[in-house]
């Protein structure tokens, strides 16, 4: 098993699911992939700022062990040999875990999440720690304490947030996948502003032991990958029940790849007719509307859909995160406030101000959230929208002024994606243009709970009828 160094540039930018299938022939070497993709993160990512941690000596020694593996014949499956990268909220036994945080840069758990636990029984290769907005708490990726993520695609931009470095390193080929964390949009914002897919699963389809909290009733896992059929191959390997985890919901074991081929002529892609197409960039719009029309001449039917309470579903879910969110730093808030990036400690503590019938009533908003997107999913098989209402800002940047209509840069950013993180249902974001200035715009889809195989139905029919060589 090896591949060569004149193959290192193909091979680092392979599918998940092309590598998987040449390491299963034995045409590809674990070790020597992982070597390369290691030597990749010393050239590049000095720039990027994308890794917090590379575990150098523990991804050769995992990828050595699964080559072993699979030439005695035992393969575990898809992700064995394959290297993979985790924001650094995600608890590593004996690896440190910083939450991109000043009070955390030493701290080193002693146990494994259970995403991990799940990763390394599928003989997956963790190459290291992604770097995210500090505590996960921003949407932009660029106040961490190890420094700001940087856009593949214009280093002056945004990678979007909070799972920065997650997606800066799919979209750079400095790993195959990785995992992220979605409570307002963290997995689908920096999927869009990097041009990669990002789902956010169903409420409960992934475990969150493990992970530090952002917010216990908003927080998701999901995967990142620079194609839609890698997201699902990842997806069925963390998805499961888990005891440890209160959130975590019984479901049989799925593959998620199995309608990917199916097509969707027949099918009804929904289209909100308010809300979600309101002050959005004319750029992204255009690119959105073309997407749409891409559906059209797929097979499906476009039909107009009433999104009701849209304001009042967002505005809940900014103030259940506030209040979760205060809840989890209050001590650390009251002991160590110089510790924490100041934005950062500013927004934290705009949820000591929130009375407690005002978060139940946002609770209670829920009920309403679940029952405004089930009533549309009865007409469509999927909503689809942009993903964020903006191009990539400005590293620092934090107002935008959308055709006139200014607002902060974190508002505009969580617009658009906030709304399923309160009722649950499964959102993926997948690219769908570039920009003028060659900025990645997304794609959001929106589907019933656990209907997330049929969510990639569509992304991945609409990746192959728009996909173009790099």
């Amino acid at each position: 098993m090896r591949a060569t160094k004149e193959d290192s540039i193909d091979v680092l930018h392979l599918s998940l699911e092309s590598l998987a299938r040449k390491i299963r022939a034995k045409q590809i070497s674990p070790v020597e992939v992982t070597r390369q993709l290691l030597e990749r993160i010393d050239s590049v990512d000095d720039d990027l700022n994308s890794y917090i941690t590379v575990l150098y000596d523990e991804a050769l020694a995992a990828a050595s062990r699964a080559e072993r593996e699979i030439i005695a014949g035992n393969v575990r499956g898809w992700l064995h040999g394959v290297p993979v990268g985790l924001k650094d909220i995600i608890y590593t036994d004996g690896v440190r875990t910083t939450m991109g945080s000043q009070i955390f840069q030493n701290y080193v758990p002693d146990h494994d999440a259970t995403v991990v636990e799940k990763l390394k029984e599928a003989g997956a290769v963790v190459v290291g720690k992604l770097n995210t907005h500090q505590f996960a708490y921003g949407p932009t990726g660029d106040r961490s304490y190890f420094g700001p993520v940087r856009n593949p695609y214009d280093s002056t931009k945004i990678s979007g947030g909070s799972s920065s470095g997650s997606a800066a390193a799919v979209a750079s080929s400095l790993c195959y996948a990785a995992l992220g964390t979605d409570t307002g949009g963290s997995v689908r914002i920096p999927a869009s502003c990097c041009g990669i897919v990002g789902m956010k699963p169903t409420f409960g389809r992934i475990s969150k032991y493990g992970i530090f909290p952002l917010s216990w009733s908003l927080d998701h896992v999901g995967p990142m990958t620079r194609t839609v059929e890698d997201n699902a191959i990842v997806l069925g390997a963390l998805s499961g029940h888990d005891a440890r985890d209160p959130y975590s919901v019984r479901r049989e074991t799925e593959d998620f790849t199995r309608h990917l081929n199916q097509g969707i002529k027949g099918s009804v892609v929904g289209v909100p007719s308010s809300f979600y197409f309101e002050n959005v960039e004319e750029e992204v719009r255009a690119m959105v509307n073309r997407a749409i029309e891409v559906f059209r001449d797929l097979g499906a039917t476009i039909h107009e859909v009433e999104m009701p309470h849209s304001e009042e579903i967002l505005a809940a879910q900014r103030v259940v995160l506030a209040s979760e969110a205060f809840t989890v730093h209050e001590k650390r808030l009251r002991g160590q406030p110089e510790q924490f990036e100041e934005e950062v400690r500013d927004r934290l503590l705009i949820g000591e101000a929130i009375r407690a019938y005002e978060y139940i009533q946002a609770q209670q908003v829920k009920r309403l959230a679940v029952q405004a997107y089930s009533q549309a999913l009865e007409e469509a098989d999927v909503l689809v929208s942009p993903t964020t209402p903006v191009l990539p800002t400005d590293i620092g940047q934090r107002e935008v002024n959308i055709g006139g209509y200014k607002e902060h840069v974190r508002s505009a950013f969580t617009r658009l994606t906030g709304a399923t993180d309160l009722n649950g249902f499964p959102a993926l974001s997948i690219r769908c243009g570039f920009s003028a200035s060659g900025l990645p715009v997304g794609l959001q889809l929106v589907g019933k709970s656990f209907d997330e195989a049929n969510l990639y139905r569509f992304g991945h029919t609409f990746e192959l009828a728009t996909s173009t060589p790099d």
